[in-house]
């Protein structure tokens, strides 16, 4: 691990179910939402259509819980208009939205270890901090104020999607060599395998609940990859005087 990241001088972090819970929000807004059209259909057939859905909006409307709601309203809207059954009232659409939206002011339950991890590597003054996500930017802003994280960090990046054209505009941006640069975050497919397609490094910290869209199929296994169970373990395993 140390010779690994040697040359590292910008560590950048992702936000959601990286820094702070995320992912289990939109999964409790599923089944509420499940349970107001359970009328027109059963639950995975729903969960299946919304996430179809979703896949067909990404590019109009990027990610996160705007995006989230009108590919809400659009599903519910696609299953009243086929359905027998009575469709859907002005209520029942209020209360989707009702559910879409309040993922936008979610409880900020900061991950174990990672107020822990940035004090000691903000301290260092060895390192350019970045948050380098992506979703809505106003979203993405608010969170991280409301974390009580920004302060740690030196760049704030609110990408419409993580490839390795974004991770090296970010780079440039920075001025920071690719094989300097060391990402932190819960996603194979849009935190680690982008950034080491470029070169750069990466530690993947897996967690509990992943979208489906960022699944990935198959063990990566790579020079520059580290992994470890939580940023807790990070500290405890990893000298982090030593990156």
């Amino acid at each position: 691990m140390e010779s690994l990241f040697s040359k590292v001088k910008c560590i950048a972090f992702d936000a959601d179910d990286t820094l702070w819970v995320n992912e289990p929000y939109f999964r409790k807004a599923e089944e509420e939402y499940c349970a107001v059209l359970e009328r027109f259909a059963g639950r995975e057939e729903i969960i299946d259509t919304l996430y179809g859905i979703e896949m067909k909006n990404l590019a109009p409307y990027g990610y996160g819980a705007k995006a989230f709601t009108l590919s809400l309203m659009e599903t519910a809207i696609l299953f009243s208009n086929k359905s027998a059954v009575p469709p859907l009232t002005p209520s029942e659409m209020l209360r989707i939205i009702e559910i879409g939206t309040s993922l936008i002011n979610i409880p900020m339950e900061i991950l174990p270890g990672v107020e822990e991890v940035l004090e000691d590597l903000s301290g260092s003054g060895k390192y350019t901090l970045v948050v380098a996500t992506k979703g809505d930017l106003l979203d993405q802003q608010r969170k991280l104020e409301r974390s009580g994280l920004a302060k740690y960090f030196h760049h704030i990046e609110v990408m419409s999607n993580k490839d390795e054209a974004a991770f090296s505009r970010l780079l440039e941006h920075l001025g920071c060599r690719n094989d300097e640069f060391l990402m932190i975050g819960n996603s194979m497919k849009s935190d680690i395998l982008p950034v080491l397609n470029i070169g750069g490094n990466a530690i993947y910290i897996p967690f509990h609940s992943t979208w489906e869209h960022e699944k990935v199929d198959g063990e990566v296994q790579h020079p520059n990859l580290y992994e470890c169970n939580s940023c807790t373990e990070l500290r405890t395993s990893v000298p982090l005087q030593s990156l």
